[in-house]
């Protein structure tokens, strides 16, 4: 299920899940609209909603070299654009309770990093510019604990919340999905999405540049679908090799289709099951 706000930027009614997806980072202006365009228009053929994400700004970047972004507002703007151009919903992360009023001026969804999920200014911000406020459930937090972040939204009147899960700390340099946290943050009230490819990453390596097992991407969608989550959140890119950020883990863009048909037949099959 869909936020209300969000249902009216869908001109098809569909009972698949939704998706949130496009590239790790804003790599250049012209970028998203570029990557956008694709991902809608197999999203249109699929009747999946879909919701466009990229960040405009990395502020957590391992290494101190790694690249950060183009420019706040220029990025910013060129997000902007997939939705004025393709009259969808557009999503970017934030980092500080400052940045939330000027990327809200942007976008339609609001996302506070897992790293940031129990921060009351940020998620108390956040909630103050009555955008959906999709918050990443910690790699340190139960999901049963997610219901405090709820709560704090709530509290300011923004009833428009999404919880992602994207995988809990496994040792040092791994993440594993606990798939009981879908029907356990859906008992709050509020669509369940479920992060693949984020959760596949091998954080903190020694290299400086987090590692990623994109092999099991095709895994933990199906898994997550037959599990009854709402939604999924994939990164995805032309050229993950070449990605700015977060290549190791992301989704080659052309293998995006063959992946989304799948996850639409077991979203079918589990429809039928439970009509």
């Amino acid at each position: 299920m869909l936020p209300e706000t969000l249902k009216t930027l869908h001109h098809k009614k569909s009972n698949n899940f939704f998706l949130i997806a496009g590239p790790c980072v804003v790599e250049n202006s012209q970028m998203p609209l570029e990557i956008a365009s694709v991902i809608y228009n197999i999203c249109e053929r699929l009747e999946i909603p879909f919701i466009f994400k990229a960040s405009y700004k990395k502020a957590n970047r391992t290494s101190l070299h790694s690249f950060t972004g183009i420019g706040d507002v220029l990025a910013l703007k060129a997000i902007a654009n997939v939705r004025d151009e393709l009259n969808i919903p557009v999503l970017t992360d934030f980092h500080t309770a400052e940045e939330a009023n000027l990327a809200a001026a942007y976008v339609d969804v609001l996302q506070v990093p897992a790293f940031l999920c129990r921060q009351t200014e940020l998620l108390i911000s956040a909630a103050n510019t009555q955008k959906v406020i999709n918050v990443k459930k910690g790699q340190f937090v139960s999901p049963e604990a997610m219901k405090f972040a709820v709560e704090k939204i709530k509290s300011q009147g923004n009833h428009q919340i999404i919880l992602t899960e994207r995988g809990t700390t496994f040792g040092y340099n791994d993440l594993i999905v606990d798939f009981r946290s879908i029907p356990i943050m859906q008992s709050f009230g509020v669509p369940v999405v479920v992060d693949i490819t984020h959760s596949l990453q091998q954080p903190n390596t020694t290299a400086g540049v987090s590692g990623g097992s994109p092999q099991f991407i095709s895994t933990l969608a199906k898994a997550a679908i037959a599990a009854g989550a709402d939604g999924i959140f994939l990164e995805t890119h032309p050229e993950p090799a070449h990605a700015l950020s977060d290549g190791a883990n992301m989704l080659q863009l052309s293998l995006l289709e063959n992946l989304l048909k799948q996850l639409v037949q077991i979203r079918k099959a589990l429809n039928e099951n439970y009509s």
